[in-house]
């Protein structure tokens, strides 16, 4: 049996978020978007979050890709009210979300919220896109097994890594 290696990198202050994977598989998990504007929803999609098209079917689908098992399927539909339509997060790294940020609200100003900190140890930053979907982008934090957020993640029956003791 091979070991599996996960898309998503482990969190450092330092990660680097992997290439945007380009192979065909059978996808485990995708999200169909319903949107009445195909061009304006693929540019925020490819220049504000960082997927691909990985291929189009013009006004019939556009299969966008970020990270390996990240597909979404942009699919024609009308226009939801102000309330987002549906809510989807992505993994991303650290250094990721000021520069989605910083992306989007050039795409669309006004359309980020965040970003911020979360008490399960992540950062992250949500994005209303053209069709009102809500994206969010969520970065894990590296966790020092000594610091009071280990301490309060064991305390709710996390499986947080005991701080080694001295040896003498």
């Amino acid at each position: 049996m091979s070991e599996y290696t996960s898309p998503v990198p482990v969190p450092a202050f330092d990660a680097t978020a992997p290439e945007v994977y380009r192979e065909i598989y059978g996808m485990p998990m995708f999200v169909n978007v319903p949107t009445h504007d195909f061009a304006a929803s693929k540019d925020f999609w490819i220049r504000g979050l960082g997927f691909i098209d990985l291929f189009s079917i013009p006004d019939r689908v556009t299969h966008l890709r970020r990270w390996a098992f990240q597909d979404v399927l942009l699919v024609p539909g009308e226009r939801v009210g102000e309330a987002a339509a549906m809510s989807i997060s992505f993994a991303c790294v650290l250094r990721q979300i000021d520069e989605v940020a910083a992306r989007c609200e050039e795409l669309a100003p006004g359309c980020t919220s965040g970003p911020r900190e979360m008490p399960w140890n992540s950062i992250e930053l949500t994005v209303t896109t053209p069709e009102n979907a809500r994206v969010v982008m969520t970065a894990a934090q590296p966790l020092d097994p000594r610091s009071a957020r280990a301490e309060a993640l064991r305390a709710v029956g996390l499986k947080i890594p005991e701080p080694e003791t001295p040896k003498a």
